[in-house]
Parts: structure tokens; sequence; C-alpha cells
């Protein structure tokens, strides 16, 4: 019998999202569920410390947990370099600080005041006085891809027609359109977040576990047995057809 493995998408700081999804998966997969964390854990959402503290523990704890990294958390961490590095990726207008990425709120989560008289450096020098550095050794251990015999795990995604394993960081944490329009198998299933979605959905190729947490919308753990896939809801497991 195929070990169920459970999967989490963006959480961007909903840490009461983050705990009702955990509760979930601990109903039908008892404390030692295998579980996968697609990335972004921060921005956004009100509570991105206690988001990280909750999954620093939970590893600590000898969880059987899989987190990997998003672009908003690379984001996060290139901040925290002892001076700020910014994603080139990024339209040239936007920073990481700006709301409409996220990093403004994940600051005020850990204390830090954003005035409009604040510059970057000065942001950057409160933060390095507030963010416990389990914290930043989190973000810059955390893993690109995780995979089973069925499934590939990334954050955002693959760049079709190369290997899975020979994937680039930047396209498993930024890749869209040209993985969201191909519908060719890919070997394996691909789940992944990253791009927003009314709900989690699942397109047979690809599953994309990014149903909008970060605007306020559900956080909606999926479960898999080989290909196959339920989301979880307080009524039980619910068929995730393509």
């Amino acid at each position: 019998m195929t070990r169920p493995i459970y999967a989490i998408g963006d959480i961007h700081g909903q840490l009461d999202a983050l705990v009702g999804a955990l509760e979930l998966i601990e109903q039908v997969g008892g404390t030692d569920a295998e579980i996968v964390f697609i990335g972004d854990y921060t921005d956004r959402g009100p509570a991105s410390a206690a988001v990280l503290d909750l999954l620093i523990e939970g590893i600590a704890a000898g969880k059987n947990w899989h987190c990997l990294k998003g672009n908003h958390d690379r984001m996060f961490s290139w901040f925290m370099r002892d001076y700020p590095q910014h994603d080139a990726y990024l339209p040239i207008h936007l920073y990481w600080l700006h709301p409409r990425l996220g990093g403004d709120t994940t600051m005020a989560s850990y204390g830090v005041e954003m005035k409009e008289t604040n510059r970057q450096i000065e942001v950057h020098a409160l933060a390095k006085a507030a963010v416990p550095q389990a914290h930043i050794d989190f973000l810059n251990n955390l893993a690109l891809s995780y995979q089973t015999e069925h499934l590939f795990f990334a954050h955002a995604g693959i760049k079709t027609g190369v290997p899975l394993d020979e994937q680039t960081e930047h396209d498993l944490l930024w890749i869209r359109k040209e993985f969201h329009v191909d519908t060719r198998d890919h070997g394996k299933v691909v789940v992944h977040g990253h791009t927003p979605v009314e709900s989690v959905t699942n397109y047979g190729n690809r599953l994309n576990l990014d149903g909008g947490a970060g605007y306020g919308n559900p956080l909606v753990p999926v479960v898999f047995e080989g290909r196959s896939c339920w989301t979880l809801t307080d009524a039980g497991r619910v068929p995730l057809l393509p």
C-alpha cells in the first residue's frame, strides 16, 4: 500500500490557516504524517514570524516535514544579508518591502515599524536586530524540490523539456506561463504553488496548491496516494480530479 503524502501550498504569513490545515492532516494522517510545504511562508499575511517559528519547532521535534523554498522566502533571506540584495527578476519599480510583495507585513510581524521616512537601509538595520538567526538559517537552508516515485514538488514549477534533476533555481522559484500552458506529461506530476488560483486545481500533469491564502482565502491541504489526490476538508477527503 502506498504511504500517503500530504502537501500544503503557499502560506504567506497566515498562521491560523496553517494551524487549521495541520489539524486536518493530523486527524487523518496522525502526528507522523509526511508533509511537503511548497514554500512562500512569509509576506502579505500578518504572522510571518510565527509561521516560521511553527515550522522550525516542528522540524526540531522530528516531524516528517519537507520545507521547500519559495521566491518570497528567498527575497526575505536576500534582504537579510549583510548588505540587502534584491531579486533582479522583479519589475524595476518593485522591491521586497513594497506592499504589493508584502515584505512590509513580514517586518511588522517582527515588530519592525515601517515609516515613510525610513530608507531601506534603515529598515535593514532594524531587521538585523529583530529577526532571529534561526529564522535566517531556516530560509537559507530550504530545499528547492522534493520528489517521490510519482510526484515532483517545487514552488513555482519546472522548465518543460528539461530533466527534473537539471532544473535551475530560478525556474523552480519563478516560472509561470510557459510551464502552465504545457500539457505534456513530465514523467511525474508536478506539484507547485506560486501562482494564485481560485482554489487548489488539478491539471492532470501538474497540480497548483496556491489557493490564494496570502489574500485571505482558505489554505487547503492535499493528500496524495501515488498520482491520485484528494483535498482535506472538515467533511473528509474530496477527490481532486483534473
